[in-house]
């Protein structure tokens, strides 16, 4: 197992190199709006944006051989910062939107609904929480329809109604695709249709083989070679003119048996505790009221240099989360905790499922943070 090192956090580049500037700025090269476009890509009427959920740069650096297209085309390029935390939800959240997590608000795997009412889980959603009234901010797929680009989006069929989908990626025409040569198809066809869209085409398979068996794995370096397949089949059937540009929505590292820390087994980090959320490798802790300086001793005792451990309004001082709206302020944890080197806080009886994950992901460290910024034209 590749064991990550202990280093200082990656506080994502917000304003200048995130996953936020990279959606920005291809709305910006079709509309025209130098401003806009941080990165300055160039202009052009019809874009792909293929999202390969956990692909992190490092993990792609360190498989070349299982991806020669993506590997070659990595090796003029640069990463971006996904954001904090550094998992699915708030990184759709955050390509979605254009804006910093603290500013769309999908702060993370599970946070807390506002009025002690429990927590919400991004990917499995509440009936009881309406996703525009969660995620309010106009989406990428909005904007670009009032410009008048053409928004779709191609992904599994099972993700069309998700509450996800809606709060962080509505507004687009959504296209089913229940394969790798499906998703292809689809989205070369969408390409086709008309001179000028946006497609946001995701896959989520890699993600999968990463959490349960680990990056190290040959599941994963396998299907890694699929994903290589994927986007070389969309570069080479592309418009004349169009953009491919190939990112990823968080990096990953594998977690052994030693490297949990499992707070349903540590009182300590219980006591005053109201509601544990995030994931293993980025908690949100909720305290009880007047108990959030205890929590937060508490944590930063037993944990150590195993993580780095802010109150929140440290955290949003240090610029975790990015702007902060203060409407949704309280969706942070009183305490958060993002996960150093190999480390996950688990929670073996409360999170059954996620405690027993391989491949883990949320925090500040390089291998998460650190996502891919791929772009190929046939010009």
């Amino acid at each position: 197992m590749t064991r990550e090192p202990r280093t200082s956090p990656i506080v994502p580049s917000y304003g200048e190199s995130s996953l936020a500037e990279l959606s920005s700025s291809i709305l910006a090269s079709m509309t025209g709006d130098n401003a806009a476009n941080v990165l300055g890509l160039p202009g052009t009427g019809r874009v792909c944006l293929l999202v390969i959920d956990g692909l992190g740069w490092e993990l792609l650096r360190a498989h070349q051989a299982a991806a020669p297209f993506l590997s070659e085309l990595a090796f003029n390029s640069r990463p971006l910062t996904a954001g904090f935390p550094a998992t699915t939800v708030t990184s759709l959240g955050t390509i979605g939107t254009a804006l910093p997590p603290g500013t769309h608000g999908m702060l993370g795997y599970q946070v807390a609904v506002p009025g002690g009412d429990g927590l919400l889980n991004g990917l499995r959603w509440r009936d009881d929480v309406d996703p525009v009234g969660w995620q309010p901010k106009p989406t990428l797929f909005e904007r670009a329809a009032w410009a008048g680009v053409t928004p779709v989006h191609v992904g599994r069929g099972a993700f069309a109604a998700t509450g996800l989908t809606r709060a962080a990626l509505r507004g687009a025409n959504y296209r089913p695709a229940s394969s790798l040569g499906t998703l292809a198809a689809v989205t070369v066809a969408a390409l086709h249709d008309s001179e000028r869209t946006l497609v946001l085409a995701y896959h989520a398979d890699l993600d999968g083989a990463g959490h349960e068996y680990g990056v190290s794995s040959p599941a994963w370096n396998y299907q890694l070679a699929h994903v290589d397949k994927l986007a070389e089949q969309i570069a080479s059937s592309l418009p004349f003119g169009a953009v491919l540009y190939v990112t990823a929505d968080h990096g990953m590292v594998d977690v052994g048996p030693d490297d949990r820390i499992d707070v349903d087994s540590v009182p300590s980090l219980r006591d005053g505790v109201a509601l544990l959320g995030g994931e293993p490798r980025a908690r949100h802790v909720y305290a009880h009221p007047g108990a959030a300086a205890d929590v937060l001793a508490a944590w930063r005792e037993v944990l150590g240099d195993r993580a780095w451990v802010m109150s929140r309004d440290e955290a949003i001082k240090d610029g975790w989360f990015g702007p902060v709206d203060p409407a949704f302020a309280d969706r942070i944890g009183d305490v958060v905790a993002a996960a150093a080197g190999n480390t996950a806080i688990i929670a073996s009886r409360a999170e059954p499922k996620e405690s027993a994950l391989v491949g883990m992901h949320g925090s500040l460290t390089h291998a998460e943070q650190l996502v891919p910024m791929l772009a190929v034209s046939p010009r």
